[in-house]
């Protein structure tokens, strides 16, 4: 986990859930993505414009890869052994670049252009192509990692963000921080199938296989909104139902963005009490979703670099 503000990087023992190490990495980390192949773990140094490259065999920094302006989302590449980073650069010189970095030699081997100010990156194993939000354009570039080429640029909502690769749809779902929308790209033809609601500032993105769900974190309202993608069909516009769990003394509402909305409801009792009314479809991914807004809500701790959250 990326500590943004204290230059380092924490190790979680996922049997333990405990803190285990702390390795120190370069300024104001970001971005961070793992290389099964190397057995090392890549971590974006938004203000020492320079990615860190940590053993995970020793927890100790094995390289470090400079000359990158402003690096922030990170994507692994398993076909080409290759990390592709978004640069868009200072907010006072924003840029349109990502890096392609070498796993063989921790070194940069191409800088594509790409749209303005790109911020979020993720591959997609079943094409072979690098997904790449463009927050100031409102586009999503798509690079083949053959050749390192555009090989389309596509239309989303308002200043794109994060990015995830749902492998069991073969769809990419891209998070428009802009107008509270996730745009639903089907990467058999690069075009967007389905624009689905999700309020609160959304910023960061990620997909679960198991329960081929996607979750989707509020950076303004503190909520994650959970998408079903089984729901999702062409041109489909989704509809939301919330719900307030409440834990201890902290109420965390989350917003759950299915299909049609369920009229198949139950009551959840809290700590203290009260009670709150959960899709019956939905009242196994409490604990799940409680989970992410503090997991996924560290990749947000504070507005992208770049003056997002209201560049557009």
């Amino acid at each position: 986990m990326v500590n943004e503000y204290g230059s380092a990087v924490s190790i979680i023992s996922d049997s333990t859930n405990a803190a285990t190490a702390s390795v120190p990495v370069g300024s104001e980390p970001f971005g961070i993505t793992y290389d099964p192949g190397k057995g090392e773990v890549f971590v974006s140094n938004y203000g020492a414009n320079s990615v860190s490259v940590i053993s995970d065999s020793t927890n100790a920094i094995v390289a470090t890869v400079k000359g990158l302006n402003g690096p922030q989302d990170l994507a692994y590449d398993s076909a080409k052994g290759e990390v592709f980073a978004a640069t868009p650069g200072p907010v006072t010189s924003p840029t349109s670049t990502v890096s392609v970095i070498s796993d063989s030699t921790n070194t940069v081997v191409a800088n594509i252009t790409v749209g303005n100010t790109p911020y979020g990156v993720d591959y997609d194993q079943a094409k072979g192509e690098v997904f790449v939000t463009n927050s100031a354009s409102d586009t999503v570039s798509v690079i083949s990692d053959a050749n390192n080429q555009i090989v389309a640029s596509v239309n989303v909502g308002s200043n794109p963000d994060g990015v995830a690769y749902d492998s069991g749809r073969g769809d990419v779902f891209v998070v428009n921080a802009g107008d509270n929308t996730v745009s639903v790209i089907a990467d058999t033809d690069n075009k967007v199938v389905a624009t689905v609601g999700a309020g609160g500032d959304p910023t960061a993105v990620a997909y679960d296989s198991a329960r081929s769900s996607v979750y989707v974190t509020g950076y303004g309202a503190g909520i994650v909104s959970v998408i079903s993608d089984s729901t999702l069909g062409s041109g489909a516009t989704s509809t939301a139902s919330t719900a307030s769990i409440t834990t201890s003394s902290t109420t965390q509402p989350i917003v759950t963005a299915t299909g049609p909305a369920s009229s198949s409801t139950t009551s959840v009792a809290s700590s203290t009490g009260s009670s709150s009314s959960l899709p019956l479809s939905y009242l196994g991914l409490v604990v799940i979703n409680l989970v992410l807004v503090l997991a996924l809500g560290g990749l947000v701790t504070s507005a992208r670099k770049s003056g997002k959250m209201g560049s557009g």
